[in-house]
């Protein structure tokens, strides 16, 4: 089974979120079970770090909206993967990933390069993630390519929206300018090309599968959705465990040995410079609503006064940042580093006893799976992917889940996690079955090839076989 993986960042190229290790693994985790032939496919943007080795093998010109995009595809084999790389000005050229004034026409060139590349190759799956390249499943219909499209939504809240006006510059047809395909709301909307004419729709958790479908959760999709609630599936995330390998992870001053007490511990002390008794919660994310921040800042008083370390890194909505800037000058048990530095933040994840992860809403999330693949022991909000993956009972992972989302509910959780790091014995216990808890990619991806092979026939072919 051959099958195009196609996103708009994948780690380590470029990365901005989890889409980019989702990219990174996943591919990886369904080439290795020997079922499928993987090829990826992502733009090549100016600032990417690019493979030790890579080939041009295509050059094209792309004609759409009145012009012509000379478009130039390179390959590389790295992790056993093919991944295709695509440049084009329009596309490349820029100082970042998203928020341009013409990504709709940057990512419309992506999909249309997907599709291009897909006419030559002849792929049995063509799978989509994200808004970024959801015309690509129109164009697939447009040019009849007999590949069966499955398309992820990773957020729900990043849609792909842009004003009307776009329809005639894309050289879209206006026939699909109504509430049942691309119009949303008097605007284009990419996702909904996706949601209409994909084989398949996946989500990366089941909680969110059913979240979605809801006006609180369905960022006016909701009703889109349940139309083709038939087509929707949740798949959860799972987590690169050789990138995330506390025994051989080399951004680590203290690694894994066989005695996760004593990892932990030196850990603490190599990040702090200092020994404590104290526990140490950390957030790792962007600063934005959707990632709790706000309720984090609400409490920074009380948090102040708690028996608590906090550290925080991130980057995102400016006045958030100045607000953890403000309380980072004023209290001296938290702590806040603007920016993100991957290896800094695998030295948190192996440091900390709690990790601290309130968001609104989380489709899947990663970082609480990382956290407990290092020790940490998560503090969430129970929605999405955080309520399929942390759990009170003796189910992978445990944690500590608070269901409302107000500063009154967090400030219990913080005040169950200090009760709960004081028994010692049951703490530990936890971080042990944490810490071995499987949160890779290999049963997500047997998930993958179980929908793919039902959208192909094989499934029946092997059947009778």
């Amino acid at each position: 089974m051959k099958l195009l993986f196609c996103a708009s960042e994948a780690y380590p190229y470029v990365k901005s979120g989890g889409l980019a290790d989702v990219a990174h693994a996943l591919p990886i985790a369904l080439q290795k079970s020997g079922k499928v032939s993987v090829t990826r496919i992502i733009p090549l943007y100016r600032f990417a770090k690019k493979p030790a080795t890579m080939v041009s093998f295509l050059h094209e010109e792309i004609v759409f909206a009145g012009a012509r995009f000379k478009v130039i595809y390179y390959r590389t084999y790295e992790e056993g993967i093919e991944t295709i790389f695509v440049e084009s000005h329009i596309l490349s050229d820029v100082d970042r990933l998203y928020g341009l004034d013409n990504d709709a026409l940057r990512f419309t060139l992506f999909s249309r390069a997907i599709v291009g590349y897909a006419r030559k190759e002849r792929f049995d799956i063509i799978h989509l993630n994200d808004w970024h390249t959801a015309l690509a499943a129109l164009f697939v219909k447009e040019f009849a390519l007999p590949s069966k499209i499955v398309f992820t939504i990773h957020n729900l809240a990043f849609q792909g929206v842009f004003d009307a006006s776009w329809i005639s510059v894309l050289g879209i047809s206006p026939h699909y300018f109504h509430m049942d395909l691309l119009e949303f709301y008097g605007k284009i909307n990419f996702m909904k090309a996706a949601i209409a004419f994909s084989d398949a729709l996946t989500t990366v958790s089941p909680t969110y599968v059913k979240e979605i479908q809801t006006p609180e959760y369905g960022c006016g999709l909701d009703g889109f959705l349940r139309k083709y609630a038939y087509k929707l599936q949740g798949i959860r995330n799972g987590i690169d465990t050789e990138t995330f390998n506390p025994s051989a992870d080399e951004t680590l001053s203290c690694r894994y040995r066989g005695d996760l007490a004593g990892f932990k511990t030196c850990s603490k002390a190599a990040l702090l410079r200092v020994k404590t008794d104290l526990p140490l919660f950390i957030f790792i994310g962007r600063l934005t609503e959707q990632k709790g921040i706000d309720l984090i800042l609400k409490l920074s008083k009380e948090i102040a006064r708690l028996p608590m370390l906090l550290a925080m890194i991130g980057e995102g909505e400016e006045r958030f940042v100045k607000a953890c800037e403000a309380i980072d000058a004023k209290a001296a048990n938290i702590s806040f580093y603007r920016g993100y530095d991957e290896a800094l933040a695998h030295r948190m994840y192996a440091a900390a006893d709690f990790l601290l992860m309130p968001s609104r809403f989380e489709p899947c999330g990663l970082n609480q799976m990382i956290a407990m693949r290092y020790g940490a022991v998560p503090v969430v909000h129970k929605t999405g992917g955080l309520a399929d993956t942390v759990h009170r009972e003796a189910v992978c992972g445990q944690g500590i889940l608070f269901e409302t989302f107000t500063p009154e509910a967090l400030l219990a959780a913080l005040q169950e996690a200090l009760q709960y790091y004081h028994d010692r014995e049951r703490f530990q216990k936890t971080e042990y079955f944490n810490f071995h808890c499987d949160f890779s990619f290999a049963k997500p991806a047997e998930e993958y090839f179980m929908l793919y092979e039902e959208l192909t026939g094989e499934e029946k072919i092997n059947k009778i076989r």
